[in-house]
């Protein structure tokens, strides 16, 4: 069974930080990509940064220069560094995984539950 939990999520003001954490646990033989997406209130789900086991990133036109994601691969966990937040930041944020659970398996994406971020004042 694969977890993936995070953590860090909050209130914070306009033009504040945040740091969110994800730690992936059970049965991993491999992680590939992992990333954050973010769902606001009646809007779909966006990307907004990933991260290869190579450390390539990408990330989202909202959040470029803004935010930071990086991964330690040894205790299998991403983090995402959020920046300058804004109130349109306001999401509830999931954390992803590529990973196989053994040698023979096929990659499968697994989630997190989310984690609240509201940017008010």
């Amino acid at each position: 069974q694969v977890q993936l939990v995070e953590s860090g999520g909050g209130l914070v003001q306009p033009g504040g930080s945040l740091r969110l954490s994800c730690a992936a646990s059970g049965r991993i033989e491999s992680i590939y990509t992992m990333g954050w997406y973010r769902q606001a209130p009646g809007k779909q789900r966006e990307s907004v940064a990933g991260i290869t086991s190579g450390g390539s990133t990408n990330y989202g036109d909202s959040v470029k220069g803004r935010f930071t994601i990086s991964r330690d691969n040894a205790n299998n966990t991403v983090y995402l560094q959020m920046n300058s937040l804004k109130p349109e930041d306001t999401a509830v944020y999931y954390c992803n995984a590529v990973l196989r659970v053994t040698l023979t398996s096929t990659r499968r994406k697994y989630w997190g539950q989310g984690t609240q971020v509201t940017v008010s004042s």
